[in-house]
């Protein structure tokens, strides 16, 4: 039985081979003793869509000869990701790319050269080494969006963040206030830096570059940091904030994989941490990916173009993310996430085979999304919206679930739906109040907040930093009482902070109430107003 080490991988590499795994053509004890001495790419975050993305990109570039040196992950938050993963395996990891015919293409994945949490004193004096060097050019992030939030619903900083404040950049807890305290060592150094934001909503390198210099403006006024760092990081010669556009399924490990993997290779359990983080050493993805960045590196950058990225300008990376992340991708993974919660679905897939779901997806992209998508040019809106429709989110070999999908709505709610909201109200000839499903979508999240299926049944909704808060507006709203939820929706409704929008001003809110009402009316209701509005209108 092989292990997934770095001495089986040197002892028994035919093996790996002849049992379908690529093995990599490198000297990974040279690599990382390059990158332990010059590290030149770090990246916060140690989850799957790095595992499956960031750590394969690093890869490509040593295989092909273009880079002798690897990335170096950082886990800021879930540091049993760590221990319990990438500690057992020597840092190696395993891609498995889940085609549409079923073959699963398998590599081990050795660029990954340290694997840090941040979690002791030790840990945290390496990182101000690392972060002291020279040879840094990229910090990259993919960290969720909740990880950005310094502030509570309404606007103020939370307390433990102004306890944060208060101390100092000694110890940090918060993601963000760890890397800028990391960021505020590097600025004594006077070496300039990327620190560059891959995750998945809208502007995320400058809800970056706020959550920095926000932290650094707070120590500065408590006299922890001085005024130069604050100018340094405003300097984008000195520090800069590219905006990127990312795209690559990455789901939870799945069983069905692990269950093949083992039958040559040991040690592949999926592990769910005390913080509910889902990890196994090896992660399962689907083959297409993008990966659109801003080209703002003052430190220079490895060439991540020769392994598939795309490097453009500012307004090309926003056409880019806003046609995927508002129009062509990430709503329609929403709405199915929400509603496949509600009508006992575990499986996207699964979801695009039930007629009603499929119109729902493609309605939200082609019908509602598509007036306001701007051409990027470089990747053409039509094609990739056929591309998820036809080939991505039916995949039945990507084991994506509306659970996972469903984690963190609140927080995508105001990208995923009320940026083309708010371009619907912008146009001279379009008008918020001619969208249907959008509206119905928002009215499914109230229902779903409820934590009753479309059976009347009772359901865990999934983890969102802001489900006590939400589901406490909504008290006794009642399953086959609609007149329940009269009165009750309009403090959540007109929340901007959730939707972009107070979706009352924007001529949606007593739609959005009328629909919630008929999804309320009783078991079957959710399945009756889906099929009456993703029926021909």
């Amino acid at each position: 039985m092989l292990e997934l080490t770095v001495k089986c991988l040197e002892e028994k590499q035919a093996e790996f081979e002849a049992a379908g795994i690529h093995v990599p053509a490198f000297d990974i004890g040279a690599v990382r003793a390059r990158t332990c001495d010059a590290p030149v790419w770090v990246h916060f975050g140690s989850g799957n869509l790095f595992k499956g993305y960031h750590a394969a990109l690093a890869q490509r570039l040593i295989e092909q000869g273009l880079s002798n040196r690897g990335i170096i992950a950082v886990e800021p938050f879930d540091y049993e990701i760590i221990h319990r993963v990438y500690e057992g395996c020597g840092n190696l990891g395993l891609q498995v790319v889940m085609k549409a015919d079923g073959e699963l293409e398998k590599r081990v994945i050795a660029s990954v050269t340290e694997a840090i949490a941040a979690d002791s004193a030790d840990a945290w004096n390496r990182l101000k080494t690392i972060f002291r060097s020279p040879s840094l050019q990229i910090v990259s992030l993919s960290v969720t969006e909740k990880a950005y939030g310094l502030r509570t619903i309404d606007g103020s900083f939370r307390p433990e963040i102004l306890d944060e404040f208060d101390a100092g950049p000694a110890a940090p807890v918060h993601a963000m206030l760890k890397l800028t305290a990391l960021v505020w060592e590097r600025y004594r150094e006077g070496f300039p830096i990327a620190l560059l934001s891959t995750d998945n909503f809208s502007h995320n390198g400058d809800r970056l570059k706020d959550a920095v210099l926000t932290a650094a403006a707070e120590w500065q006024a408590r006299g922890h940091v001085d005024q130069g760092f604050i100018d340094w990081l405003s300097n984008g010669e000195k520090v800069s904030f590219p905006l990127s556009m990312i795209d690559k399924i990455t789901p939870y490990p799945s069983e069905r994989v692990r269950g093949q993997l083992e039958t040559v290779i040991s040690g592949m359990e999926i592990i769910r941490t005390a913080k509910n983080s889902v990890t196994a050493p090896f992660v399962n993805t689907e083959e297409a990916e993008y990966l659109v960045i801003e080209d703002l590196f003052p430190n220079g950058r490895p060439p991540l173009e020769q392994a598939g990225v795309y490097f453009t300008d500012r307004e090309t990376v926003d056409r880019v993310e806003r046609m995927k992340v508002c129009t062509c991708l990430n709503p329609l993974h929403t709405a199915l996430a929400i509603f496949g919660c509600l009508l006992g679905y575990n499986s996207i897939a699964a979801e695009m085979e039930d007629p009603d779901l499929a119109a729902l997806a493609r309605k939200i992209g082609c019908d509602e999304g598509m007036p306001v998508v701007t051409d990027p040019r470089i990747i053409k809106p039509a094609y990739f919206i056929e591309e998820v429709l036809t080939k991505r989110l039916p995949n039945a070999n990507i084991p994506d679930t509306p659970q996972r999908i469903a984690t963190d709505t609140s927080q995508k709610l105001g990208i995923r739906f009320g940026e083309t909201i708010k371009l619907y109200a912008a146009a001279d000839n379009l008008d918020p109040q001619n969208l249907v499903l959008i509206p119905l979508v928002i009215a499914a999240w109230c229902r779903y907040l409820l934590g009753l299926d479309d059976a009347g049944n009772p359901f865990d909704p999934s983890p969102d930093p802001l489900l006590a808060q939400v589901r406490k507006e909504l008290e006794g709203i009642r399953l086959g009482a609609p007149e329940s939820a009269a009165g009750k929706l309009r403090g959540l409704l007109s929340n901007s902070g959730i939707f972009g929008v107070d979706l009352y001003r924007a001529g949606l809110g007593r739609r959005i109430e009328s629909y919630t009402a008929e999804l309320l009316a009783g078991p079957g209701a959710v399945r009756q107003t889906l099929h009456k509005y993703t029926g021909p209108q």
